[in-house]
């Protein structure tokens, strides 16, 4: 447990080692992360559910949870085919049984022959198994319209926050005014401030139109691009697409977005 000041006089005045990690010592750019997708409302929920169980009497009988898109804790159905493969992949003895599928089993096959030692536990280059990221380019490729796309340019990630989380920290840099600043839309997904606060980035607002279903506004866009300059260094712009959490529809491809100046991208 971490200690404040108060706390570390007291430990001092009692003969016994201060602690190294302490809410005074550690990383102030960690402390100021604000993730409210797990903040004090959610705690809060836990809380309440954990009463219920108890058999605590309510004027409710459960918590429906609206704060986070986690549909299969709602009761979604998974996709049977993909629970078959990743079934057959973790544990291959199944390959054998007849109640799975047989096209669930040539995937499994084909994934294992590109695992190491023909094994889900094996690692795997840091992209990601080349077989997959070929399948990904395939794909890409497809969707638009013939495009080539390289699977050596094609980075497998745990995740997208994982994913976002790692082209961030490509992008943050400098001190002062010179600091990274990334262009995010309010509202947003907590995932993008809480990001930037622990790599200590500056976090440049633009406001989404609710008069028009909260629809990304290019004149906003600039006003906050010229406004951040003043003070930082912009660097990327992230748009949520289709919007999160205000669920706006999908942006077109013919959105006329500014185009971005030199040493500048789109996140």
């Amino acid at each position: 447990m971490a200690l404040r000041a108060g706390d570390r006089s007291q430990v001092a005045m009692n003969g016994l080692k201060e602690k190294v990690l302490t809410l005074d010592t550690m990383n102030p750019c960690v402390r100021r992360v604000e993730y409210a997708v797990r903040g004090p409302i959610v705690l809060r929920a836990l809380e309440l559910e954990q009463e219920l169980r108890q058999g605590v009497k309510k004027p409710f009988t459960e918590v429906i949870r609206a704060n986070i898109g986690d549909a299969q804790a709602m009761g979604q159905k998974p996709i049977t085919f993909l629970r078959q493969v990743l079934a057959l992949c973790v544990h291959p003895d199944l390959l054998n049984s007849p109640d799975f599928p047989e096209d669930a089993k040539r995937k499994a096959e084909r994934i294992l022959q590109a695992c190491g030692g023909h094994s889900l536990g094996a690692y795997s280059v840091s992209s990601g198994i080349q077989l997959i990221r070929e399948d990904v380019a395939r794909y890409i490729e497809r969707r638009d319209g013939g495009i080539p796309s390289d699977p050596n340019n094609i980075y497998l990630s745990t995740g997208a926050s994982d994913a976002i989380v790692t082209v961030l920290k490509l992008l943050v840099a400098g001190e002062g005014p010179t600091r990274t600043g990334v262009l995010i839309p309010i509202p947003q997904y907590p995932l993008y401030s809480a990001a930037l606060a622990e790599l200590n980035a500056v976090q440049v607002d633009y406001y989404l139109d609710e008069e028009r279903a909260w629809a990304l506004d290019v004149a906003e866009l600039r006003r906050a691009l010229c406004q951040a300059r003043g003070h930082c260094c912009p660097r990327a712009l992230c748009i949520i697409n289709p919007g999160n959490p205000t669920g706006a529809p999908p942006i077109p491809p013919a959105l006329p977005l500014p185009p971005p100046s030199r040493g500048h991208c789109a996140l």
